[in-house]
Formats: C-alpha cells, structure tokens, sequence
C-alpha cells in the first residue's frame, strides 16, 4: 500500500485555508511546515504546552496526504478555485510507500553520551556501557528525549555539579529526564512541575521504567505556575528549568523563591541572542553567567544571594 503527499507552496495568510481546503477534498492528513527548514533561512516559532504561539511561517508549505489512487489534477483544480490565488499554485508530488514505521522511527533515535558516565539509552537499545548511569527514555509526546542542545546542556551541568544529597526542583520537567537524571547522579529529592498533564504522565511512566520512585511530578495550571508562593521547607539546592526564553522571564520571581540562598539557578531553552535579556532579570537575585553555548542555544546559571 502506498500513499501521495501533495505540497503547496503557500504563505502565512493563506495556509490554514489551504488545509481546510485540503482536507474539504478529502486529504487523509494535512501539515504546515517551514519552507526554509533546515537552512539557514529557517523561522524559528516557539509555543508552550497548552498556550500555542498562534504563529505560522511566512515562507510556508502544506503537505497534505491522499490515498494512492487520488486523482491530484482535479484536487489541484478545485483547491485553486477554492482560493482564488494571484498567480498559479506552486506544488510538488511526493509518493509515500508502506514501510514498517515503528522500525523507522527506531533507527532514528541511537544511544546518545551526555559524558563519561552519563547515556540516554532508548529501550530498543543495549547500553554500550552497561557500568554507566544510563538513563532508559524512549521518544514520546512531551519533551525532552536527550537529542535536543538544550536538554543536553542541563544534563552535562548536572552531571558536572549536582552534589549528593541535593534537593533539586525540575521546573518544565516535560519528560522527567532533568529530574531522572539527577536522582540517578546523587540527588536526595526530586520534584517536577509541568504545565501539561501529558507532560506529567509521560515524566511518571519514565521514573517508573528508570526505578525512580522518589520522583515526584506535580501538574500546576500556568495561574499556579507564576501565582504560588513558595513556603521556606520547599526552598531547593538547585532549580533547573528547561522551557523558553519569555516563560522563563515571567517565572523569575518564582524560581527566585524556590532556589535557597546560596542555592544554583540553571536556566536552559534560551537562544544566544535571548540570553542578556534573560540574564539581566535573573541578576536581580542571583550571580549570573553564560555557562556553556550549543548550537545557537546557551545554559545560564547563578548562584543566589
């Protein structure tokens, strides 16, 4: 069995009702993408779990799949006519073969070494070092599967500076792996707030699978997440946050109060150029640097006041 994908050339005023068209004449499924993805033109649009950024590139393209015998010329027709576009619609035909999915998207994710002693270890894998700490995390629907830079960065500063015996608030904890990670390397205890409740099931099933049950994941609305007021006894050694520049920046007074004093904010998802503004907020109460920079995404850290 195999399937057509029909791609149209669009912009960003015009690509919802080119799926909604699409879909009209009968697309199995419709995506919109960046055109210029994986080049240097490549728009970046970011949005949080439950709070979508409402954003679509400008330069964009719709993919839209049909069942093999579809008849394209005619869907083509009816879609111009749909939309009425100045000029002729720019397309291209890509044919989909039936493959063995699950084995694909497997080849996709091999083990991957944080450091000496730290792997992220899918669980279709061997560890290639069954004497290391080896996170076991297989990709699923909340991030953080140890392949992206900024995932990458708190881990090497965990493995690098967590302390045995610290007490660690993973905020954003998406997967669990933050918090995951530090139990494995010596933390007393482990707390993960998210803002998504899928996030909050998938980082559970991941500190059951990894033998992690001090872990402790709380779902939090984004009202709960920017109004609580964090009492002495919940104060933590080290916050580690992984989420997006402007979040971050609306949590400071927050993260502030959970860090204790002399305690270690670890601040990733900032891209370089976000990275000033970001730390100016955070000097207000912690000594803050740039620690480390990873494809275009750097990790601040500071120690509190």
């Amino acid at each position: 069995m195999s399937w057509v994908t029909l791609i149209i050339e669009t912009d960003a005023a015009h690509a919802e009702v080119l799926s909604d068209a699409l879909l009209e004449q009968g697309a199995l499924s419709v995506d919109i993408h960046d055109a210029a993805a994986d080049t240097q033109d490549e728009q970046m649009l970011f949005g949080e779990p439950g709070e979508p950024s409402g954003e679509i590139w400008q330069n964009a393209e719709v993919s839209a799949l049909f069942d093999q015998d579809a008849d394209i010329v005619a869907i083509l027709r009816n879609v111009t006519q749909i939309m009425q576009p100045d000029q002729p619609l720019g397309y291209r035909i890509e044919r989909v073969e039936e493959q063995d999915w699950v084995r694909l998207t497997q080849s996709q994710f091999d083990p991957i070494q944080i450091s000496a002693r730290l792997w992220i270890v899918p669980t279709w894998h061997q560890s290639p070092d069954p004497a290391a700490i080896n996170l076991i995390l297989d990709p699923g629907l909340a991030f953080g599967t140890g392949s992206h830079p900024t995932t990458q960065l708190c881990l090497g500063w965990l493995d690098q500076n967590l302390q045995p015996g610290d007490k660690i608030m993973d905020y954003g904890c998406g997967s669990g792996i933050l918090a995951i990670a530090a139990l494995k390397l010596g933390a007393r205890f482990v707390t993960g707030i998210d803002i998504d409740p899928q996030a909050i099931k998938s980082s559970q099933e991941n500190a059951l699978r990894n033998q992690c049950d001090p872990a402790k994941f709380h779902f939090a609305t984004a009202h709960q997440a920017t109004e609580r007021s964090v009492q002495p006894e919940e104060q933590t050694d080290v916050v580690v946050a992984n989420i997006l520049a402007n979040p971050l920046i609306i949590l400071a007074p927050l993260l502030m109060q959970i860090a204790r004093k002399h305690g270690h904010i670890v601040l990733s998802g900032i891209l370089k150029e976000q990275a000033e503004e970001v730390k100016a907020v955070y000097q207000q109460w912690f000594d803050m640097r740039i620690a480390r920079e990873q494809e275009g995404w750097v990790l601040l850290t500071g120690i509190k006041r």
